[in-house]
């Protein structure tokens, strides 16, 4: 009993030491419901409507940042289904479109597609928050692989949304992407 007892005061010092909790709790351990009440309260509706530019950064699993991109957006909506299609531009001269297809319900839960999802993703927008998971696959010259993605977007009092998600494959974080969508106006 008493080695049971080490073995589980040991795991936890090893948690607290090499910050294995804040790898593995922090961020995915999120829920939509911690943001309930919250505002200012995010509608996919109309914070993803009409034209948006979205800048942003990915970092590498080292931490350091590997590309940086600006992208086009541009929202459409007829009552709970939208299109939010997507033009980025990366620092390497790259250029990736992505059309997401969404369904939003009354309480809040959100289906998207696109094509280069495996599957569909799930997600809610609750008070300032939205949290979408999805799997997607990598285009060929990056490998092709399939990655587990978890988007959270938070909108700010001036209707700019900050957009944090990290790409993790076997459960280990590969990538993770920092970003700010804001309303162009017209």
């Amino acid at each position: 009993m008493l080695s049971l007892l080490f073995l589980v005061l040991g795991f936890l010092l090893c948690l607290g030491l090499f910050g294995l909790r804040d790898r593995t709790l922090a961020f995915a351990a999120q829920r939509p419901a911690d943001y309930s009440g919250k505002g200012p309260v995010l509608d996919p509706r109309r914070d993803l409507s009409g034209p948006l530019l979205c800048e942003g950064v990915i970092y590498g699993p080292t931490g350091r940042v590997t590309s940086r991109f600006v992208a086009d957006m541009v929202g459409r909506w007829e009552g709970n289904a939208g299109i939010l299609t997507e033009r980025f531009r990366y620092d390497s001269g790259a250029v990736d479109n992505r059309e997401w297809r969404f369904q939003l319900g009354n309480d809040g839960t959100l289906h998207a597609e696109a094509d280069d999802l495996v599957g569909s993703g799930v997600g809610k927008a609750e008070g300032s928050a939205l949290c979408l998971r999805y799997r997607l696959r990598l285009q060929d010259d990056a490998g092709g692989h399939v990655l587990d993605v978890i988007d959270w977007m938070y909108r700010l009092e001036n209707g700019t949304i900050i957009n944090r998600s990290q790409f993790r494959k076997f459960g280990i974080k590969v990538a993770e992407l920092v970003a700010t969508l804001r309303r162009i106006e017209t």
